[in-house]
């Protein structure tokens, strides 16, 4: 066996790999450390360009900018205050951006790093090689890359196979073999050819190769805001307009009363009724909710796929590799009667030496092992025409001396018999058996030497343990789980009962899976699915949610709207949880921001209206010290909540599984009730400071 050396040096490969699996400075759990480091970077967003994309945050600015006015105009330890804080408020805000984005640079410098500039081996008109730099590949150009070259740019094998190390991309030290022809011709940019040689197709152009764009994804640059946070932005903005009217006519009332209030109260009266909380960390959820795929190795192309993911309703789950662990092997032959079990063994074998996948090899190790056949082809053999699988005939075969030998889906082969060729007799043994061995949760395979049945290869494979539950979890969501699979409908209904899925399409075509895309859709349900062949991309095109496998083909990649780098089917329950925690983050945070609002009203109104008003005496429920104090304290909060919910904010609320009516319940007790009762506790223990300092108490 050959040991395979990543030949960065250490650091380097423990930061990639570090980075790739959520590990990496800036990535994971959330440090102290990063609010000083994202410093910088939110005084930079305090240009009022920036600003203006955030509503609530620019009438913040715009009131910061008036108090420092006023304050410089008619000076006061507490319109200095007042100032001060409004700044801090704003900055605290673009910090959480900050932090957000900073996280998503950690991971994008460390992919940078493992970009070099790569030599292509360009062929020529004439078949020629001739070495270019790999920015002067266009799509189309053919490259050949040997043992040891990186592949200068993503594309698709057309010619050869080899192993390949994929760790600059998926953070796995163990190579994969790529080959063409199939569904593993995929390959991407920056990757080490490490032995054997290929020739391939380039299909991105410079720049926007497959580590381009994860690059430009993860650092934020091309996330565009999501239908909800949209409508989630125009709600607040509405709410700002409310407020910004309310304070304006104000003014006259306190004049009628003989309390003119000055411009620095208002303004603090303003920015602590706005939703301010939530307009200071929208942003940065919605970036994290991209963050915490990328920790998972997956790859939205934008953030409207991630809260896609929290909405879905239906899940499309391939049987092989998601529900079981597509290890299918052959586990037994069951020969018709009248038939010698060497002699299905034997066409069973025939028909398996061209099928390169691990069923149609577990068939020649099995006669091997159990009837003594030779597992190699012989020379003989070698000179038969094979026919390969497809998804259209459902079977594989060789054509051998004018001797067709046919194996595959029991119903396929029936069908390829014909009427004339298959007795009812043996119709009717074939689906006998396949009927039980379906039953049992295997997969049957018919064989067929000619116009003559001879009997059926059982395959096994087995059911993922803690599946069962993790379906029961989806469904206690309202999520409706769907098993894809090739297999006979009895097979199906059989995993299916084992698993807990919901439904089940048996011998299901890529037309199969578009139309039930297409159905669920109808009916009002969003749909997410997997997959990484050619034949998936129309599917993965019509899902809501479609994860495309790193390993699969360049048209499934561009086809779906996520990317799996890890090649895990599996990892589609992971997206929807991560795409439901980012909509439960934001629904939380906005009720605790909302709720907030309350505790606020009664630290400012009161103390602007006592004097002339003695009966407010009674809503001052925290006993604030002074009129300035319990603005000024007020205003505190209400910067430094923003700073105390940036970790929440970026880590997400703890997702369970469960019902929408308890999820909301649980958000209304935990942030709504909790958004009333710790604004009054954080403005009584900030007045209990606040007063001591000259001129405020």
């Amino acid at each position: 066996m050959t040991t395979v050396h990543d030949a960065r040096p250490p650091a380097e490969a423990e930061q990639l790999h570090a980075t790739r699996t959520g590990r990496a400075v800036g990535a994971g759990a959330f440090r102290p450390r990063q609010l000083l480091e994202s410093l910088p970077t939110a005084l930079r967003k305090l240009d009022p360009r920036h600003q203006l994309r955030n509503p609530v945050m620019f009438v913040v600015w715009g009131g910061s900018v008036v108090v420092t006015v006023s304050a410089i105009l008619d000076p006061s330890v507490f319109a200095w205050s007042i100032a001060l804080w409004l700044w801090f408020t704003v900055v605290f805000a673009n910090l959480a951006e900050a932090v957000a984005e900073g996280r998503g640079q950690a991971q994008a410098d460390a992919l940078r790093s493992t970009r070099t500039d790569t030599v292509a081996h360009r062929i020529g008109p004439d078949e020629l090689v001739e070495e270019v730099p790999a920015t002067d590949l266009r799509v189309g150009d053919r490259v050949v890359v040997e043992a040891g070259q990186v592949i200068p740019g993503d594309g698709e094998i057309v010619e050869g196979i080899a192993t390949v190390d994929e760790s600059a991309i998926t953070g796995e030290s163990a190579p994969v073999v790529r080959e063409s022809g199939g569904d593993f011709s995929s390959v991407t940019g920056g990757t080490t050819v490490l032995s054997d040689r290929i020739v391939v197709r380039i299909t991105a152009k410079p720049g926007e190769s497959f580590v381009d764009r994860m690059i430009a994804l993860v650092e934020g640059a091309q996330r565009q805001k999501t239908p909800n946070e949209i409508a989630l932005t125009i709600l607040l903005s509405a709410l700002t307009i409310v407020f910004l009217l309310a304070v304006v006519t104000l003014q006259p009332m306190a004049g009628y009363s003989g309390q003119l209030q000055s411009l620095v109260v208002l303004v603090a009266l303003l920015v602590c009724l706005i939703p301010t909380t939530i307009g200071a960390l929208l942003s940065a959820i919605g970036i994290a909710g991209m963050d915490r795929l990328v920790q998972r190795n997956v790859l939205a192309t934008s953030g409207r796929a991630v809260e896609a993911a929290g909405d879905v309703s239906t899940l499309l789950l391939d049987k092989t590799g998601t529900i079981t662990y597509g290890n299918r092997r052959a586990t037994a032959l069951h020969p018709l009667a009248g038939v010698r079990g060497a002699d299905l063994a034997a066409a069973a074998r025939r028909a398996s030496l061209a099928d390169s996948t691990p069923e149609g090899r577990s068939i020649v190790e099995l006669v091997a092992r159990n009837h003594g056949l030779p597992a190699e082809a012989s020379a003989y053999e070698a000179t038969a025409e094979f026919v390969p699988f497809s998804a259209t005939t459902r079977m594989s075969g060789v054509n051998l001396d004018g001797r067709a030998l046919r194996k595959g889906a029991t119903s396929a082969v029936i069908a390829w018999l014909g009427p004339e060729s298959a007795t009812d007799t043996d119709r009717a043994g074939l689906e006998a058996i396949s009927t039980a061995v379906a039953e049992r949760g295997g997969t049957p395979l018919a064989v067929a030497d000619g116009s003559r049945a001879l009997g059926v290869v059982e395959l096994s494979d087995v059911v993922k343990p803690g599946i069962a539950e993790r379906f029961a979890e989806l469904r206690t969501m309202g999520i409706k789980t769907v098993m894809i699979t090739g297999d006979n409908p009895v097979t199906a209904r059989a995993i299916a009962a084992e698993s807990g899925v919901d439904d089940v399409l048996a011998e299901a075509t890529p037309e199969d899976k578009l139309a039930l895309i297409r159905e669920e859709q109808a009916s009002g349900r969003l749909v997410a699915m997997t997959g990484d062949g050619t034949n998936d991309a129309p599917a993965l095109a019509q899902a809501d949610v479609g994860v495309a496998m790193n390993s699969g083909t360049a048209a499934a990649k561009e086809a779906g709207n996520m990317v799996d780098l890890d090649s895990d089917p599996t990892k589609l329950i992971g997206v929807v949880e991560v795409g439901k925690q980012m909509l439960i983050t934001r629904g939380a945070l906005t009720t605790f921001s909302l709720a907030n609002d309350l505790a606020k009203y009664f630290a400012i109104l009161p103390a602007m209206f006592l004097a002339i008003f003695p009966q407010l005496a009674a809503l001052n429920v925290m006993q604030l010290a002074t009129p300035q104090s319990a603005i000024l304290s007020a205003v505190i909060f209400n910067a430094l909540v923003i700073v105390a919910l940036i970790p929440l904010a970026l880590r997400g609320v703890r997702f369970r599984p469960a019902s929408s009516d308890r999820l909301l319940r649980r958000n209304l007790l935990v942030y709504g009730l909790g958004g009333v009762v710790v604004p009054f506790l954080g403005i009584f223990a900030i007045d209990l400071v606040v007063r001591l300092v000259p001129g405020i108490g």
